[in-house]
């Protein structure tokens, strides 16, 4: 059985927020911050997964409460290594054992970013393919100086990693620069279709053209969506093709093939609209809301810089409805840009909030909105009033040094199709425990957890290495439930303590443990 607090346990902050588990990939500084974590509203550490390197973008939990992470490698051949490229990816059950561990990468194409898990099992994953520049010009490529990065989503089987459907973008190019080469044509008449020379400069240290930064996977449609933070732009294709299908113009439940069913944010890019028409400005975190949420079938965008004037911007949320014909085909008119015109919600867009990269926003089973501002580092959750019913300061409240990456949150009956699980039995820890801190050493604070199986009395008590008393952080009953505290290096007084060794000890009942943590200045 896996010990999974499944029902709701939360004190209220005065609004109704959503009951459930919030999920953050931490990637922080040495290993102890490296993770992914659920965490309750009350800030408490549920279950933790460490990682061997920092997570590209997001974790993901599956209903039979394993775990699968996309991970950075030391070795990845693309230059934007230390940012976001991968080719390691594991799955790890409950307990943090590594079921399957598996690398796809090369010298010609490296993952990068995000990968959207499937039912079946397998995984789709955003890649960096190379393409010379001599490739690039026979495509219609003007003013380029090196090599370039075009997108391809493959779709990989565990457990070795074996590419079952692949997807190109270089399959779907248009020019109107030389009409000698086959994919000529008129910009405006194909939306379907990627201009190549759109979107950012390239040369041989940075390929990186559209930088594709999110994917998520609708299995009801059978597709697939993606953001573009150079491209101000996100994009739908057809998953229900074959790789032979996705690489032309016909096939598949739309009967298009891989080419683009819709578009969304950048009309400029199609030559169907202007600069004032441009909506979306270095989207992260596309997805959609899923059926039988409030919204069902809408999309929730991260919209990083809307208002971009050379000087930072504001990021907002945002959720729009795509237009679709009788037969459920997203819909164009003739001369026009994809609809619609504006969002049927938005949150931010002002100075409330800001992140130049990562974040996400996603829709919540009680209609509610969780928004991640990784470069602030905060979380919070909105009603459908926009008013703020629960923040997550991961500093302040979580002790982490690290950034969040794109948080989600599981509603309380996610797991509840594993026959494994049991609600009743299974709601609070089996025994009572101490976790090490983390993170250790640590400065200036630290996260001490702890499980208790039962109601108990605790006591939680930092002493120095000479058995002084320095601070007491819990005497109280608490109810059972995995629970955790933050010390921030203060005394009993409030004042800053020296760096050094210290002992943190937990008294509940009759357990009694005790273990070392190290204070760096």
């Amino acid at each position: 059985m896996k010990k999974l607090l499944l029902l709701s346990l939360f004190t209220s902050v005065g609004l109704t927020q959503s009951d459930g588990f919030t999920v953050i990939s931490n990637n922080g500084g040495g290993e102890q911050n490296i993770f992914t974590a659920l965490i309750t509203n009350d800030y408490d550490i549920h279950n933790i997964w460490y990682h061997p390197s920092p997570v590209h973008s997001i974790a993901y939990i599956q209903q039979d409460s394993t775990l699968i992470a996309p991970l950075i490698i030391d070795n990845a051949i693309m230059p934007l290594s230390v940012m976001a490229s991968g080719g390691r990816f594991q799955k790890l059950n409950w307990e943090g054992d590594v079921i399957w561990d598996f690398f796809y990468f090369d010298t010609l194409y490296n993952p990068h970013h995000d990968i959207a898990p499937l039912p079946n099992g397998n995984i789709l994953a955003i890649c960096w393919e190379v393409k010379t520049q001599e490739e690039a010009e026979s495509m219609g490529r003007v003013n380029i100086d090196g090599e370039i990065w075009p997108t391809k989503i493959v779709e990989l089987q565990p457990p070795g990693g074996t590419v079952v459907w692949e997807w190109h973008l270089w399959d779907h190019l248009i020019q109107d620069a030389d009409s000698s080469l086959p994919n000529y044509g008129v910009i405006s008449d194909h939306p379907e279709l990627l201009d190549i020379n759109k979107g950012a400069p390239v040369n041989n240290v940075n390929g990186d053209w559209l930088h594709a930064n999110a994917i998520t996977y609708n299995e009801d449609l059978d597709q697939i969506i993606f953001s573009s933070r150079h491209m101000n732009e996100i994009y739908v294709i057809d998953h229900s093709t074959t790789t032979e299908e996705a690489a032309g113009h016909s096939g598949g439940n739309s009967g298009k093939g891989g080419d683009f069913l819709y578009r969304w944010g950048n009309p400029m890019n199609y030559d169907r609209g202007t600069i004032n028409d441009r909506r979306i400005v270095a989207p992260h975190g596309a997805n959609w809301v899923e059926s039988g949420f409030p919204g069902g079938g809408n999309i929730m965008i991260y919209n990083n810089n809307p208002y971009d004037n050379g000087n930072g911007g504001n990021s907002e949320a945002i959720e729009i409805h795509p237009p679709v014909d009788t037969y459920g085909n997203y819909y164009i008119s003739p001369d026009s840009a994809y609809g619609p015109g504006d969002p049927v919600w938005t949150h931010g867009g002002d100075s409330t909030y800001f992140s130049g990269w990562q974040g996400g926003a996603y829709r919540l089973h009680n209609g509610n909105t969780l928004i991640t501002v990784s470069q602030q580092r905060f979380i919070f959750e909105v009603n459908t009033n926009n008013e703020t019913v629960w923040q997550c300061h991961v500093g302040a409240h979580l002790g982490w040094s690290g950034n969040p990456l794109r948080a989600y949150k599981l509603e309380p009956s996610f797991f509840s199709n594993d026959p494994n699980i049991s609600i009743d039995e299974e709601m609070f820890p089996a025994t009572f425990a101490l976790h090490q801190n983390y993170p250790n050493p640590f400065n200036p604070i630290t996260t001490l957890r702890y499980d208790l199986p039962e109601q108990a009395t605790v006591n939680i008590i930092i002493y120095d290495m000479l058995g002084r008393q320095v601070k007491t952080l819990i005497n109280q009953t608490q109810d059972a439930g995995y629970k955790s505290v933050i010390w921030d290096t203060t005394n009993e007084y409030g004042n800053p303590v020296s760096a050094g060794v210290y002992l943190y000890q937990i008294q509940a009942g009759e357990f009694v443990q005790t273990r070392k943590m190290v204070l760096l200045k």
